[in-house]
């Protein structure tokens, strides 16, 4: 079952014919033919798995994971395609990443949404962990959706990412993360995110070493 859903979610990938003078990758999701532009010298500008998983999973379950209308924001949106394919399906959606990155990010979001979606995305610059009040300040900003495709890694900012996720995220917000596993940092970092949020697996591609999760707080009950 797992190979049989993995090879499914890999033929949304499509290649263009010809090349053209701007390289692309292309992708079927939410009836629509969706192409990024990718950038090779940055991890942040390239479709990794994890953010096909998630993608399909927004798709095929749109009913239980109604997305019209509700306010979602993705971090570490990279190339954008989650926060496209979220914006196809009815949400206003608010794209997250490093500055070096927005660039790139909005270009494949206008090309991608524009007159196409119920509500315009909009995109934001977010370092993790930095001036989180003064750019989404709680009492102004409130989320149905925290999405994250593969934003887990090598890096040296976990502490700063556990304290997005802690800062963006109300009683009411459901986090969908797709994580690729690949060294001990994963591991650890779900054990500390374990420590504020009930997480629960709701897919699981041993072939893609990838797991797809749904988060709360874990003092939405007493709130």
């Amino acid at each position: 079952e797992d190979e049989q859903i993995v090879a499914e979610i890999m033929e949304r990938r499509f290649f263009p014919d010809h090349i053209a003078y701007k390289t692309w990758e292309g992708f079927h999701f939410a009836g629509h033919e969706i192409r990024i532009t990718e950038a090779t010298d940055c991890y942040g500008a390239v479709v990794w798995p994890s953010a096909l998983v998630l993608c399909y999973f927004l798709e095929t379950n749109s009913k239980q994971c109604n997305l019209v209308d509700k306010n979602v924001i993705e971090i570490g949106a990279g190339t954008g395609l989650v926060s496209i394919v979220a914006s196809l399906l009815g949400a206003f959606v608010t794209a997250t990443d490093l500055p070096e990155l927005l660039g790139n990010l909005q270009y494949n979001i206008l090309q991608n949404t524009k007159q196409k979606c119920k509500h315009q995305p909009c995109v934001k610059e977010l370092s993790w962990g930095v001036d989180l009040e003064k750019n989404f300040p709680r009492s102004s900003y409130h989320f149905d959706y925290i999405m994250a495709a593969d934003v887990v890694y090598h890096h040296p900012f976990l502490d700063e990412l556990l304290l997005t996720f802690d800062h963006l995220c109300k009683n009411d917000t459901v986090i969908l993360w797709a994580m690729k596993f690949r060294l001990e940092n994963e591991n650890r970092f779900v054990d500390r995110f374990q420590t504020l949020f009930d997480l629960e697996m709701i897919s699981n591609f041993p072939s893609l070493n990838i797991a797809l999760y749904k988060a709360m707080r874990k003092d939405r009950m007493k709130a």
